[in-house]
């Protein structure tokens, strides 16, 4: 129970108030726009190897440098653009992670074209609904899922990188195709 008398999963901070705000109001609500759900993938993908809480603080700057992510807009990036987005303060400074948000971007437009929807090639990973867990404690959550592995292996098929197994499941869980919420957490019952 945190101070504000709610009850949270265990990886939320009681003292982190943007933690708390991204816990309470985003975290496992279903996404069906394919703009927010190119940024949760490019972001995702940004966080490999630090905290979500490095990428929290700088989403307002990654928002603006990847134009709110306009998926055509950002697929035009060129070499200036990647070096603009390299000496960028507010970001992740990774040419590796940058080049591929850039290609992700193309690798999605051209899987609307096929699919119609980067919301639809994504959700059929879960049947369409959300994959309900039961966890208790925050150490059963998995690190992945047979799910996250074929979603990874697809999108790696169609060209998108930094798509492991791993970023795919915290994909998954932010965009709500799954819920993790532990049950004692009060969003949980709200899901």
């Amino acid at each position: 129970m945190n101070a504000d008398h709610r009850s949270r999963c265990a990886w939320v901070p009681d003292n982190d108030a943007l933690y708390q705000a991204y816990h309470d109001e985003e975290w496992g609500v279903p996404v069906h726009d394919d703009r927010r759900l190119f940024e949760a993938l490019v972001l995702d993908g940004a966080q490999a190897g630090l905290s979500w809480r490095a990428i929290l603080v700088r989403r307002p700057a990654y928002r603006e440098a990847f134009l709110h992510f306009d998926i055509e807009r950002v697929a035009q990036f060129g070499p200036a653009e990647e070096a603009r987005l390299l000496q960028n303060p507010g970001i992740i400074r990774n040419r590796a992670k940058i080049h591929a948000a850039v290609l992700n971007a193309r690798a999605t437009l051209a899987l609307q074209q096929e699919r119609g929807s980067l919301d639809r090639f994504l959700w059929a990973f879960v049947g369409g609904v959300p994959k309900r867990n039961r966890w208790t404690r925050g150490d059963e959550v998995p690190s992945y899922s047979d799910e996250s592995r074929a979603m990874s292996r697809e999108l790696r098929r169609r060209g998108f990188t930094f798509v492991g197994p791993v970023i795919c499941y915290a994909f998954m869980q932010a965009a709500g195709l799954v819920l993790d919420h532990e049950v004692s957490c009060f969003r949980y019952r709200e899901l």
